[in-house]
């Protein structure tokens, strides 16, 4: 390793109490969506310590920001996330499912690491860029509510994004490895019915169910899943069911519809016809049918050059330095896991390490951590998942990777993930992160020419496309 980089490791070794402090305090906060206060001041706050300026309330977003350092040269964007998920509350090192707020929201996705990890990139780049007097500029975006809301597509359609060179960030998992496919894109759409209520028994030819509604348009869409692509995914929630007196005709009634594909063009092309369905249920049964937008996502743009950067880097820090006591924790959770998910879990490994022998593969599904790198893999199709990255991906070439953080077998959006969620394994993992995305940066800011390969490459997978960003102008983050 070069001493340019020894800087950065030690750097973030030297500040590793300060970056795992912050993640145990954002974790506490357990904070949603746009609402992230708590969260977005200690971050503010830490990086205007640091020399950071702090530019902050963007897009309507309270809690979204922008801290910058450096006034000329490459313009590196790191991205940050720190919202939780509702409904996820669970006490911290509990091996057992136990509620720590009722209610309350929780961790379960790891954004309190990401967060810090990030944070930890920034500030290692910036620590050698102050000692060597190197030109760069580093931005670490804040961006609210990636579990659903889409902050960064909020970012992206008010040019937040615009001016800078390449973005970087990282998401903690059960295993290290490179983010090597695209993603799907996304449409989040409430459709609110309004009715007229009645007596159900003494007068039901004077109400106009609301429900009724909702009832016809998913029944509708049930039949339009056999005439969209395949890889499409169309989920629906009820938000409001009218009231829970059945004897009463429903006069509201609300869904939620998430909307997924591929491509943003065949998202909205299915968008449509959605939207067709809610009218003709509207026309149905009597009602009105009103359209609120919630948020959308674009489609992720891979950037082979970045990742082949990332990986050399991943590949020259080796896996994280997960020690015995690490193992003995991770095995409380892994030990708990049925037949079926040890099963799905030698699977998963067999297609992640292909051409292992059976007996490898098979240690590797034994362990309760994965203390082995992923090979790089890169491939076009598109993962079942969205993410609003997506976004800044039109706007410069990006890279992501994940670390490995959590028990394997755990999956995201579980107590485990949030009982696991102050643990040295994922302290570990998130100063390994830092370290990935800040050497990383540096080489990015060091070699034009890789930078210069970079931009060709996204230019290329553009191929003339331009981002177009789904949400319409005088929709609010809320």
């Amino acid at each position: 390793m070069t001493d340019e980089k020894k800087i950065i490791i030690d750097a973030i070794e030297s500040k590793s109490k300060v970056f795992c402090d912050i993640s145990d305090k954002i974790w506490d906060f357990a904070e949603v969506r746009f609402d992230l206060r708590n969260s977005a001041d200690l971050l503010c706050n830490y990086l205007e310590q640091e020399g950071f300026t702090i530019e902050r309330g963007l897009s309507g977003m309270n809690d979204a920001f922008i801290a910058t350092y450096g006034s000329e040269g490459p313009v590196i964007g790191i991205l940050g996330e720190y919202d939780a998920l509702s409904g996820m509350s669970q006490s911290a090192g509990q091996c057992k499912k136990e509620v720590l707020v009722e209610g309350g929201a929780g961790h379960g996705c790891g954004h309190q690491l990401l967060a810090a990890g990030a944070l930890a990139g920034a500030i290692g780049l910036k620590e050698y860029l102050s000692k060597a007097g190197e030109s760069g500029i580093i931005k670490y975006f804040g961006c609210p509510a990636e579990e659903s809301g889409s902050g960064k597509a909020f970012l992206a359609r008010d040019g937040a994004f615009t001016g800078v060179d390449a973005f970087l960030t990282w998401h903690p998992m059960s295993e290290t490895g490179a983010f090597g496919c695209s993603t799907l894109a996304n449409y989040q759409v409430y459709f609110h019915f309004k009715g007229r209520s009645s007596h159900a028994a003494a007068a039901p030819h004077e109400g106009r169910s609301a429900l009724d509604a909702c009832e016809l348009m998913n029944v509708g869409v049930n039949y339009l899943r056999e005439h969209i692509v395949p890889e499409a995914r169309v989920h629906y929630a009820y938000i409001d069911t009218g009231g829970p007196a059945p004897n009463v005709v429903q006069a509201s009634s609300t869904l939620l519809y998430f909307i997924r594909a591929p491509k943003s063009s065949q998202v909205h092309d299915i968008y449509l016809r959605v939207l067709d369905i809610a009218k003709g249920a509207a026309l149905m049964t009597g009602t009105s049918m009103e359209l609120e937008w919630d948020s959308a996502c674009a489609e992720y743009i891979l950037n082979s050059t970045l990742l082949d950067a990332m990986y050399k880097n991943m590949v020259e820090l080796g896996p994280v330095p997960f020690d015995d006591e690490d193992f003995e924790h991770a095995r409380g959770y892994s030990s708990q896991l049925d037949d079926l998910t040890k099963n799905f879990l030698r699977s998963s490994i067999a297609k992640k390490f292909p051409g292992e022998s059976r007996e490898r593969l098979d240690l590797l599904a034994s362990k309760p951590l994965l203390d082995d790198i992923v090979p790089l893999s890169i491939s076009e199709e598109a993962m079942p998942g969205s993410t609003d990255v997506s976004d800044a991906s039109w706007h410069a070439p990006t890279v992501q990777f994940v670390v490995g953080c959590y028990p394997q077998g755990t999956p995201p959006h579980s107590w485990q993930w949030v009982a696991t969620g102050k643990s040295s394994v994922v302290h570990k993992g998130l100063l390994h992160s830092g370290k990935i995305l800040a050497l990383t940066a540096l080489d990015i800011i060091k070699n034009p020419e890789l930078l210069k390969k970079a931009k060709e490459e996204f230019k290329d997978r553009l191929a003339g496309e331009t981002y177009n960003c789904a949400i319409p102008k005088d929709v609010i983050s809320k």
